[in-house]
């Protein structure tokens, strides 16, 4: 087992680190799972549109890797996709953890997800190294950590309100956008009140805010559909 030495620095970035969440901002969370296809193509194929014409500016991102998963009375984990899920969903947990900032956690879940779609996701580590990043969320998956931080995922999830029906379950503001959830920018535009609008808020028409009205229906795995 990986020693804990690892959190000592950890735990350093954590509280000198400034980490801005401005109030105007819109919190966009995405409930997720590593393996789910659907979650792996909003990810790489459309989440990447935050990163587009400065729309991250008005946006807290948040992505919640557990998903469809359920923690049985021994405190393990039993994941929709097995347990190669359960392993990426605590190693992008791990990576959450110690990358804070938005731009560098994404920029390796995105290449985990990418080499999902590409059915290479036995090459994820590789992620690092073409990120840029450091290994030490290996470690902190090694260490146990990264399950604590799945807990705390499952409990979030567990407590959604109205319960999640599927993944990718997104939502703008604590509202669930259900089947829509791929339409989330235009959902973003209209939830911001800043004055400080991006470019890829003012080429879309006004739209009804309302989260109910979601005709699209669009892919995704769902509560039910469980492997075991």
């Amino acid at each position: 087992m990986a020693s804990p030495r690892f959190f000592t620095p950890l735990l350093f970035l954590l509280f000198i680190s400034p980490f801005p969440c401005l109030a105007q901002n819109v919190t966009l969370s995405v409930y997720y799972e590593s393996l789910c296809p659907y979650c792996a193509d909003f990810i790489v194929n459309h989440l990447v549109k935050l990163f587009d014409q400065g729309l991250i500016s008005i946006v807290n991102l948040r992505l919640v890797p557990w998903g469809n998963a359920v923690m049985q009375r021994d405190g393990t984990f039993v994941c929709q996709h097995g347990p190669d899920e359960c392993l990426l969903n605590a190693v992008e947990a791990c990576t959450i953890t110690i990358y804070p900032y938005t731009d560098w956690h994404f920029k390796f879940i995105h290449c985990v997800e990418r080499l999902i779609l590409e059915n290479k996701q036995s090459e994820w580590v590789n992620c690092f190294g073409m990120t840029g990043l450091g290994t030490v969320p290996i470690d902190c998956y090694k260490s146990g950590y990264g399950n604590v931080l799945e807990k705390k995922y499952a409990a979030e999830t567990n407590q959604l309100n109205p319960p999640h029906k599927f993944v990718p379950w997104v939502l703008v503001d604590g509202q669930p956008l259900e089947e829509g959830y791929k339409n989330f920018v235009t959902y973003v535009c209209n939830a911001y009140k800043g004055k400080k609008v991006p470019e890829a808020c003012q080429s879309l028409p006004l739209k009804n805010n309302s989260l109910k009205n979601a005709t699209v229906s669009n892919p995704v795995c769902y509560v039910k559909e469980r492997n075991y």
